[in-house]
């Protein structure tokens, strides 16, 4: 969550990294500070709490230049400790070693305890200062900045991304990860490193993208790569980026958000691209043994967080309508701490957009993990226990069944962790998402989705090519969707006036839209702060009916489908009960004749997967109006984060 950039080089990197701190604001952060090595190879640091341009005032009224070419940079989203100049990244020890870090050390409090009996002063009131304290301790015995933090890594448990820099090493930057995002990018004469691609880019295309257990030490000359376990020398290959800096800038638009959710046109152009043809789904888009895996899975269980959880529940509605395909979905956070019974021939689906979301990532490894004991205890039996009988044939046939629970994620970011553990990937081509709230990364998760499903009913004949066809020529149909929905704005500009002064709303939906209900609300209380909830339509007797008065805008999502009549009804409860109504509603629904309604006629011609994709756009222009209406900060939302890559 935390941002995190540095560099070396043979120029003042100053700018370099207050830029890169630009790129990471989208990353949610309550405060900055950058540390540098300057002429004297003495330890510089500035921070501040808010915005970055709060660093770059302290930093201008400097009486000295603050420059060096090497430095470390941060944005910090408060975890341990509250929002405080203090608190604020780097953290330097005694003058001599500075870290920033993104994660959580579990063990601090022990380290800090031992650190304190050593006559260790802590300043902060984070995790993260152990780490710096711990690695001065190392330097007593080598000047060798990387050794010193190779033995230190052994200290830490939890998830870090450190960057790391001392005056007894002045020519050596060091990195490294465990469970937190790390890239180094590589440049001439130059080389750095961020928590994602987009921090460099205005200095260089070309990356590496560390793994756990990866420490890196940069000098102007070279990169290495170490094993922290070994200490031996590791490749990892140089991979050159696709990304532009006109992909992350904001270019005609107020907001980041705004013009994302104006690009999903594209960018369902692009997922939907060498992955279909005009009436078939290719089932090798998921990976070249695909319908192999597809043949053999006989339900799926959905493992996300927030708005991709989301995405699994219409696909839970998908799969059981169009395939006939039991399908749970589960909160990442929640599955990874109970003990879940998964069967054989479950297809195991992780999804996130940035592929680092800590509890879906540690949900998925539990999975791989689990699938290890079990060929362990058969191998064990089978070579412990005589009355086993397990020969090889039938071991090998044992050890198959308990692997038959394959791993696929969806996800936005080709590097990321996610898409490494996974058996099968699906990468999304939503582009950079840099607004916190996610739009088009949603939109591409459930077109990604469709795909998915059809791809498996098409291996196992659950479905015919007339119903292939029909899917396939619908989604086709979607950009085109999008663009007639999105051309709705100046009307959901005009309602959104009506929320100036309200601070709840409601969000209503049937079948596939109760999740694009619960995702508009997500999405209004995210970046408008008002407090909103969205239900079943179905479950208002059961106890929402209670709060609506005239001040409880509710909002109503209206497809022409088998359940729009249930729907009416329950609007007219919540009619006769004073409240203010909002709908969305196909131009065949016919709500639009009731009194008293605000009625958006926003979509015809939609089919099942398609409708709730476009319903959705058009909330999605609804949260972004009333935020403006309120003046909140729509990119970055108060609190909040674009990557949660800890728990």
């Amino acid at each position: 969550m935390c941002g995190i950039v540095g560099g070396i080089a043979e120029r003042n990197v100053t700018p370099i990294l207050m830029e890169g701190l630009r790129r990471l604001e989208y990353r949610g952060y309550d405060s900055s500070g950058m540390a540098l090595l300057d002429s004297e190879s003495q330890l510089q640091r500035v921070r501040a709490i808010g915005k970055i341009r709060q660093l770059e005032n302290k930093i201008d009224a400097l009486d000295a230049p603050f420059s060096g070419q090497l430095g470390i940079a941060h944005t910090r989203w408060a975890t341990h400790g509250i929002p405080s100049e203090n608190n604020a990244h780097p953290h330097i020890c005694n003058n001599k070693v500075a870290v920033v870090h993104n994660g959580i050390i579990e063990n601090y409090q022990s380290l800090k305890a031992r650190q304190l009996a050593a006559g260790y002063r802590f300043t902060s009131e984070t995790d993260t200062e152990v780490v710096a304290h711990e690695i001065f301790d190392q330097l007593k015995d080598t000047d060798d900045l990387l050794k010193a933090v190779m033995a230190s890594l052994k200290s830490f448990e939890g998830a870090y991304a450190l960057g790391v820099m001392s005056t007894s090493d002045p020519d050596t930057l060091v990195a490294a990860r465990k469970g937190s995002p790390l890239v180094i990018g590589i440049g001439i004469g130059e080389h750095f490193i961020a928590s994602d691609v987009s921090a460099l880019l205005p200095v260089t295309q070309n990356f590496i993208f560390m793994e756990d257990g990866d420490v890196a030490r940069l000098t102007r000359d070279k990169v290495e790569i170490f094993n922290v376990h070994s200490g031996e020398r590791v490749d990892r290959p140089v991979k050159h980026s696709n990304l532009n800096l006109t992909s992350v800038e904001l270019g005609a638009h107020r907001h980041y958000m705004h013009k994302e959710i104006f690009e999903q046109p594209q960018a369902v152009i692009d997922t939907l691209e060498g992955r279909m043809t005009q009436d078939q789904i290719l089932v090798s888009s998921f990976g070249h043994n695909a319908e192999t895996v597809f043949a053999s899975v006989n339900r799926i269980h959905i493992i996300a967080c927030g708005t991709s959880y989301h995405a699994g529940m219409v696909a839970k509605y998908w799969a059981e309508d169009i395939i006939g395909m039991p399908c749970q979905v589960e909160v990442a956070s929640e599955f990874r701490y109970r003990n879940p019974v998964i069967e054989n021939h479950t297809l195991f689906v992780t999804i996130s957009q940035s592929g680092e979301t800590a509890d879906t990532l540690a949900a998925l490894q539990q999975i791989n993990a689990l699938r290890q004991n079990k060929t362990t205890a058969l191998r064990r039996r089978a070579n412990d226990d005589p009355k086993a009988h397990l020969n090889k044939p039938d071991l090998a046939e044992a050890e198959a069944e308990a692997l038959n629970i394959p791993t696929l994620s969806i996800c936005n970011v080709a590097e990321s962790s996610l898409t490494r553990e996974a058996d099968l990937v699906f990468l999304t081509h939503a582009g950079p998402e840099i607004g916190v709230a996610s739009t088009k990364a949603f939109t591409t998760q459930l077109v990604a989705l469709a795909l998915l499903l059809t791809s498996i009913g098409k291996v196992q004949n659950r479905l015919d090519e007339g119903r292939e066809a029909l899917i396939a020529g619908g989604l086709q149909k979607l950009p085109n969707l999008i663009t007639m929905a999105l051309g709705h704005e100046e009307e959901i500009r005009q309602i959104s006036e009506d929320f100036a002064d309200k601070q709840h709303a409601l969000f209503l939906g049937r079948g596939t839209m109760y999740p694009i209900a619960l995702e508009g609300a997500l999405k209004l209380k995210e970046i408008s702060y008002i407090h909103a909830e969205a239900y079943p339509a179905g479950e208002l007797k059961h106890g929402p009916l209670a709060l609506i008065d005239e001040m409880m805008p509710v909002i109503a999502i209206a497809p022409l489908d088998d359940l729009l009549e249930k729907l009416k009804s329950n609007l007219q409860e919540v009619k006769a009960r004073g409240g203010q109504m909002i709908v969305f509603e196909d131009e065949r629904s016919d709500i639009s004749s009731e009194t008293s309604f605000k009625v958006v006629k926003a979509t015809t011609n939609v089919g099942r997967i398609t409708a709730p994709i476009t319903y959705n756009i058009l909330l999605q222009l609804l949260s972004y109006h009333v935020a403006l209406i309120k003046g909140t900060d729509v990119d970055q939302p108060r609190n909040l984060a674009k990557s949660v890559t800890v728990e």
